[in-house]
Formats: C-alpha cells, structure tokens, sequence
C-alpha cells in the first residue's frame, strides 16, 4: 500500500534519526559502560516497545492535543528540560566499581518500564514521532501508514539502541581506573544537557 520510493525515504529517516546522539542513545552507551550489556537489556527494550507505542498512539490522534491546547506542549517542553537535567546529574555522579565488579555493581540501569515512559518526555522522540506521522502518512490509507511506520522505527531501534550500547561495553574496556570512567560519565552528562538545546531554542518540538 506504501509507494515503494517512500517506503524507502521513511527507513532512511527512521535510520538516520534513529541511528544519531539524542537522549536515548547516550543513556544507553553510558549504561553498557557502567553495568555492561546484559544489565542494559532491559533499557534497550523499553526504548523500543516505548517509541513504536508513541508512534502509534501520535498517528492515532493524540499530536491533535498539542494544537488545541497549546500550553500542553510548553508544559511537555518544561518536563521534559527538567528530567533531562536530572539524569544527566546522575549519569556525572554515577560511581560503579571498577571494571571487574561492573557486573555485580548494585547500581541501578533504566529498567523496561522506565526507559518506556521516558519516550514521552523525550524531545528527540516527540520530534521524530511527528515528523515521520506528517510526512509519512498516505490520507487514503491512514492505518496501513501507520502499521508500516511503527514496523519501521521498531526494527531499526533495535539496531540502534543494540549499536549504542555495544559501543558503551567496548567503551568500558578502555576505563579501568575510577578516574577515567568519572571524566567518561561527566562527559556523557554534559552531551545529554546539550540535547537540551531544541527545547530551549525552537517553538516546538518538531525540530531536531
């Protein structure tokens, strides 16, 4: 039912989107180094099964709240800033042991329910949400659309969110000593304030 040219636009969206620093992924590299792959299954699925959910509930008419009450999504700008700022401080204040007790460390990574309910207060997944329901929708054939996106972006997370916290655990070889993972975790913290800036600085949340 999807024209083959924009079956293909929309992946490359979805990859792209997907595939670059946002929240998310700096959530999940900075977990696979702190508590390694195993321990970040969890975050990586809740991510998934999260976003594909706000993508279909978005295409089902919930984007509609936002232009008639506009003050919800200033509201959703104010959370979603605040929260941001929260678990970048903990991500700098983040103190596993070293490298050998990382799997038995009693810190706690995102679980699935809350790396879930974080797709809503995530700009980055509001934006790609309601760029990809605007531009990918077919008028004649809504449901189908939307079937199609959500099997999009929920196969490409999976690269994704797997790429991202891979990366994280071969990260995690180089920083043996408290020192090295302290400046990693510090500098993870400071990216995740930088995603902050489309909040800040755009009229919505459509803008990367």
């Amino acid at each position: 039912m999807m024209p083959f040219e924009l079956l293909l636009a929309l992946f490359v969206f979805a990859l792209i989107a997907s595939i670059t620093p946002g929240p998310n992924n700096l959530m999940l590299m900075a977990s696979g180094t702190n508590f390694g792959l195993k321990r970040t299954l969890p975050h990586m699925a809740g991510v998934t099964v999260g976003f594909t959910l706000m993508i279909v509930l978005v295409g089902l008419g919930l984007a509609k709240i936002f232009d008639l009450f506009p003050v919800a999504l200033l509201a959703l700008k104010g959370v979603s800033a605040v929260y941001l700022l929260y678990l970048a401080w903990k991500i700098a204040n983040a103190a596993p042991p070293p490298d050998a007790a990382l799997e038995a460390s009693t810190g706690k990574p995102f679980s699935f329910l809350q790396a879930a309910a974080f797709q809503w207060v995530n700009p980055k997944a509001w934006a790609m949400a309601l760029t990809a329901i605007s531009a990918y929708t077919l008028p004649e054939h809504p449901f189908i659309s939307l079937a199609i996106m959500a099997g999009v972006f929920a196969g490409i997370s999976l690269f994704s969110t797997s790429t991202w916290a891979v990366m994280g655990t071969q990260v995690r070889r180089f920083l043996h000593s408290p020192l090295r993972l302290r400046i990693f975790n510090i500098a993870a913290s400071l990216l995740l304030v930088a995603t902050l800036w489309p909040i800040l600085t755009s009229g919505g949340l459509a803008a990367h």
